[in-house]
């Protein structure tokens, strides 16, 4: 319900992009890096570097605070940090479940050879590999390597799949989906994909496919994600009463977006 592609930048020494201590109800987030380093750290007492390839999964249920963090080792290097972050919905009888937080080191990610292409499974099942990452409901995500030249004939995977180029345009049943967008597929048969002509001999595209199972409607306001109208309005008040918990050694306090929830009247 929420995909966010962050960089590639490069973060120098002295400058702070760092992910304040926030709240979050009602949803799993699974962050991915391609290069770069990320601190987290949670009102439960994880704290976990992530790097490239590894996932960490978090599973805010009724509530959870965290942070996302420059590593101390690299406050005085310059480097690039480059990965996606998905927010995906629990299903009603998940959403008030109690929180928690999952690391998958990037070894034990399963990736094989399909064609010319080389898939890694991050979520779900697929080309007979599954995810170890834990889900509460059917997830699919997968990064994919395509060289130059390359096809790679995509079945349906999942109930809903969608495509996102990160590096190299691509062709999908030849007509070109260029970096930084997102195609929802419509076809119920398999779905050829190529890196487009942009990609160099030698080089390849790379591109994520993701996907689940539908699981109705959402409400979502800041970073509170909810079936219940109602409980985005009670996690605010938590909030603002500093009710949800604290991350261990965190000191700042976000308040509230100026521009509250405001629940639309019902349709007549």
């Amino acid at each position: 319900m929420f995909f966010d592609h962050f960089g590639p930048v490069i973060e120098q020494p002295g400058v702070n992009h760092d992910v304040r201590s926030h709240p979050q109800i009602g949803l799993a987030t699974v962050t991915y890096l391609f290069e770069g380093a990320m601190m987290h750290r949670d009102s439960l007492g994880t704290e976990q570097l992530i790097e490239p390839g590894a996932i960490n999964g978090m599973s805010a249920g009724s509530g959870i605070v965290h942070s996302e963090r420059r590593p101390a080792q690299l406050q005085e290097q310059a480097y690039v940090n480059h990965g996606l972050q998905l927010w995906v919905a629990l299903p009603q009888e998940n959403e008030e479940d109690a929180p928690s937080f999952t690391h998958t080191p990037a070894t034990q990610i399963p990736e094989v050879a399909v064609g010319g292409a080389r898939v890694r499974v991050l979520l779900g099942a697929a080309f007979g590999q599954t995810a170890p990452v834990p889900t509460a409901s059917p997830t699919l995500y997968l990064d994919v390597r395509l060289p130059a030249g390359a096809a790679l004939d995509l079945v349906p995977l999942a109930d809903e799949m969608a495509l996102y180029p990160v590096a190299g345009d691509l062709l999908v049943d030849g007509q070109r989906l260029c970096v930084g967008t997102m195609a929802v597929l419509e076809s119920a048969g398999a779905i050829r994909i190529e890196a487009g002509a942009g990609v160099p001999e030698g080089n390849e595209a790379r591109f994520a496919v993701i996907g689940g199972t539908p699981l109705g409607a959402r409400h979502i306001w800041w970073n509170f994600v909810s079936s219940r109208k109602e409980r985005i309005l009670q996690a605010s008040a938590d909030w603002e009463a500093q009710r949800m918990g604290r991350v261990p050694g965190e000191t700042e306090f976000i308040p509230l977006p100026a521009t509250r929830f405001t629940p639309p009247e019902p349709m007549s």
